[in-house]
């Protein structure tokens, strides 16, 4: 888990190209949970007046915030959405890091309930905890479609930032689409993550794992980090936050639920050990093979060890962060342009990407 530890991360999409530091979302010292109020039924329709917005707003938290729960386990913490009527949670990889077991507080009160470790997903920052006692309160959330969320969606996170229990932020839906890679530094997973949904309702340290949800009361995304501006010293960039689509959480979480672990990823590769390497003036210039899978995909393609690839389709590639990113936007199956150097001639080859 992140506990008070920083959490770095590298942002790169197609249309901002600036580097941006991110921090995860857990945090330590818990607080005592407030009750959340009772649920409401039905979906609400974008309002057309103030008022009607206040009470969309309203609605939405008493309807879906009873499915947000606080996760913790020794001093750190972090939020989770109830999943399923049979007690499965699904959080951050992250917030559960390396424990098995957590106690899990529930928004609609009557304590702190046990919970273990269903299985991990670190790359792409996914978990499932189960209960190890389903109380009748439980309420589920609903998954929403994030292939339908659009700019400028009102949307609210909830979570337990700082450890405050059955918190509400509100924003808006600034960019969907992006792609972003966390760091392994203070315990992140160091996960390349696409299609993420970029907010700007404030995602702070507890946010990790809890809900983006719509004015329909659906979830949309699973907020994971929360970007940081290195010219401010590692200090928050207000208004920039990222959460794990909704389509990504129900695929890899029903996995986990269905079969205990992640049996089919989704996430494309080249079949390849690798590392960056440097050029004369100690700039990255590229990445390495290493190795090649034998009969993986960048074996049929006619890669071999030494080879320094340098563009994956559209994206040059310098390093392998630009690797993962690239491929990340991605699916096994695809067939993509590799351009490559041997031994001082520039060639290109076209790959039938497999699945980690």
């Amino acid at each position: 888990m992140d506990g008070p530890r920083a959490r770095v991360a590298l942002l790169v999409t197609a249309v901002v190209c600036a580097a941006a530091l991110t921090a995860g979302c857990s945090t330590t010292s818990p607080r005592p949970s407030q009750k959340a109020p009772p649920a409401a039924s039905g979906a609400p329709t974008v309002p057309g007046s103030a008022g009607d917005l206040q009470a969309a707003y309203e609605k939405v938290v008493k309807d879906v915030l009873p499915s947000v729960v606080q996760i913790t386990a020794g001093d750190s913490l972090g939020s989770g959405v109830v999943y399923d009527d049979k007690g499965n949670i699904v959080t951050n990889a992250h917030v559960v890091g390396s424990a098995q077991t957590f106690k899990v507080t529930l928004a609609t009160g009557g304590g702190a309930v046990g919970a273990r470790l269903v299985s991990s997903y670190p790359d792409q920052d996914l978990a499932v905890v189960r209960l190890d006692d389903v109380p009748k309160t439980l309420k589920p959330a609903t998954l929403g479609d994030s292939t339908k969320v659009e700019v400028g969606q009102i949307v609210l996170a909830m979570g337990n930032p700082l450890g405050l229990s059955s918190s509400v932020t509100q924003g808006i839906v600034s960019a969907v689409g992006r792609t972003v890679s966390e760091g392994r530094a203070g315990g992140g997973t160091g996960a390349t993550i696409a299609n993420m949904v970029q907010t700007s309702a404030a995602i702070n340290p507890g946010n990790s794992g809890g809900a983006l949800v719509n004015l329909a009361g659906q979830v949309i995304g699973i907020p994971t980090l929360a970007a940081t501006d290195p010219e401010l010293g590692q200090g928050a960039a207000p208004g920039i936050g990222f959460a794990i689509p909704a389509a990504t959480v129900r695929t890899i979480a029903g996995q986990i639920v269905r079969n205990g672990r992640v049996t089919d990823s989704g996430r494309a590769a080249l079949g390849i050990t690798a590392r960056t390497i440097v050029g004369p003036d100690f700039t990255p210039a590229g990445v390495e093979v290493v190795s090649v899978n034998q009969n993986g995909p960048a074996d049929r393609a006619g890669l071999r060890a030494g080879d320094v690839i340098t563009r994956v389709g559209k994206s040059d590639i310098t390093t392998m962060q630009s690797l993962s990113e690239a491929l990340a936007g991605l699916k096994p199956g695809d067939r993509t342009e590799v351009s490559y150097n041997r031994n001082g001639d520039t060639r290109a080859t076209i790959v039938t990407l497999g699945e980690i």
